[in-house]
C-alpha cells in the first residue's frame, strides 16, 4: 500500500449538519494576536487562505471575541464585532471561499479567566458564574441572570453576523476555563439557582445560535477537560458524568463537538480505551473532532509554550484511531501554523516533505 492510499481515509468526505467537509481535517483554532484593534487584516485573511489552499477541508479561526463589556482581551486578539472587524472578517471568509475552502468563526468570551495573561481590566470587574476564575480566586461577582442573558445575546448577535457575512459555520469556544466552561466546571461554577445545574448555560447558548441563524447551519461546541495552567483539572469524571453534561448540549442544536486534550490517542477514563472524542461520540451520536498533538512526534503544546520544536510525524496513528471509530474529523494546530500545505503533502504521499514545527512560526503570521 502506498503512502498517498494508507492515507486516504484522511479525504473522505462528511456531514457536519449539512455540510459537507470534504475531509477529515481541520484547522484547530490558535491565537495569533496580529489584528491590531482587533480587526483582522489582509494578513489574516491570506494566513487562512494559505490553509485552505493546502487542502484543510475546515478551517476553524482563531477565537474571536463576542460583544459584551466585560470580555476584555489583549490587543491584537480579533474581535467579531463592530462594522471594521466584520468587515476585516468577511474579507476573510471571501479569501478562504475563493480557494474552495470551508470556515467557522471561533466565537469567545473569556469570562472570569484570571490567567498570567489575561489582560488588565481597569475598572470593568470580570464576570463568571460565580466570581471566581480558573485559579480559584474571586475576581468578580457572580453574574446576574440580567448579565447571563446579555451574553448569551452576545453570542447569538456574534453567530448571526457570521451567517451574514458568509461564513460557513461557527464554534462556540466552551473550553480551557473560558466562561462557557467555567459554567461546565464544578471548581467555577458554585451556584445554587438553576444555572448551577451545569450545562444549562452552554445549552442557552447553543439554542440561542440555533434560533437566530438557521437549521442547516452547523454549530461546532470546543469542549475540554483541562484548563489553562490546569492539566488536571475534569469538567467529568466518569462516562455518566459526561453523559450528563452532553445529552442537554445535544438536545439545545450541537451538529460537531469539538474535543481538546493534549494527546488526542490517550484513553480518557480507567477501565476503558476510549478516548475523550471517542466518549462523546459514542455518547451523543454525533459528529466529534479529536485534536492534540496531532501530526507532530514526541510533543504537545506545553512544549511549545516552552518554546520547544517538534518533528512531524507519519500520519498512521491519526488513520488507525479514525478507522477504529474514535473520531470523525482530526484538528491540527502547530502543524498547521509551520505547514499550510500538510494536508495535500499527506493526501499525495508526501510526508517526507513536511515541515517540522518551529516556536519562530508562532511569531508572526506566515
Amino acid at each position: 500500500m502506498s503512502r498517498s492510499e494508507h492515507a486516504a481515509p484522511l479525504f473522505a468526505p462528511v456531514d457536519i449538519g449539512g455540510l459537507t467537509v470534504p475531509n477529515r481535517v481541520v484547522m484547530a483554532p490558535m491565537t495569533r494576536a496580529s489584528s491590531p484593534g482587533g480587526v483582522p487584516g489582509p494578513d489574516v485573511a491570506e494566513y487562512y487562505a494559505r490553509r485552505a489552499a493546502g487542502g484543510t477541508g475546515l478551517i476553524v479561526t482563531e477565537g474571536v471575541v463576542v460583544d459584551h463589556a466585560p470580555n476584555i482581551v489583549p490587543d491584537g486578539i480579533p474581535r467579531f464585532h463592530g462594522e471594521d472587524a466584520l468587515a476585516g472578517w468577511r474579507r476573510v471568509a471571501e479569501a478562504v471561499h475563493r480557494v474552495g475552502g470551508l470556515i467557522f468563526p471561533q466565537l469567545w468570551h473569556l469570562g472570569a479567566y484570571d490567567g498570567p495573561d489575561a489582560a488588565p481590566r481597569g475598572d470593568v470587574p470580570a464576570v463568571g458564574p460565580s466570581g471566581l476564575g480558573v485559579s480559584g480566586e474571586r475576581v468578580g461577582e457572580p453574574m446576574t441572570e440580567a448579565e447571563i442573558a446579555a451574553a448569551i445575546g452576545s453570542f447569538g448577535r456574534a453567530a448571526s453576523d457570521a451567517r451574514r457575512i458568509g461564513f460557513d459555520g461557527v464554534e462556540l469556544h466552551g473550553a480551557h476555563g473560558f466562561l462557557i466552561d467555567q459554567f461546565l466546571w464544578d471548581f467555577t461554577n458554585r451556584r445554587t439557582d438553576a444555572y448551577g445545574t451545569r450545562s444549562r448555560f452552554a445549552a442557552e447558548v447553543v439554542a440561542e445560535v440555533r434560533r437566530v441563524t438557521a437549521p442547516d447551519f452547523p454549530i461546532s461546541l470546543r469542549l475540554s477537560q483541562w484548563k489553562m495552567g490546569d492539566y488536571a483539572a475534569r469538567i467529568a469524571g466518569t462516562p455518566e458524568e459526561l453523559a450528563d453534561l452532553l445529552l442537554p448540549l445535544v438536545e439545545a442544536g450541537v451538529d460537531v463537538f469539538h474535543l481538546s486534550t493534549r494527546r488526542f490517542w490517550l484513553p480518557e477514563f480507567a477501565g476503558s480505551d476510549l478516548t475523550l472524542a471517542g466518549w462523546t461520540r459514542k455518547i451523543t451520536g454525533k459528529p466529534v473532532v479529536a485534536v492534540g498533538s496531532a501530526g507532530l512526534a514526541a510533543s504537545d503544546f506545553e512544549s511549545a509554550f516552552a518554546g520547544e520544536g517538534a518533528a512531524p510525524e507519519g500520519v498512521e496513528t491519526i488513520v488507525a484511531a479514525l478507522e477504529r471509530g474514535d473520531f470523525d474529523l482530526i484538528a491540527l494546530g502547530r502543524a498547521l501554523v509551520s505547514e499550510p500545505d500538510w494536508a495535500a503533502k499527506v493526501r499525495t504521499g508526501r510526508t517526507a516533505e513536511l515541515k517540522p514545527f518551529s516556536p519562530a512560526d508562532l511569531a508572526a503570521l506566515k
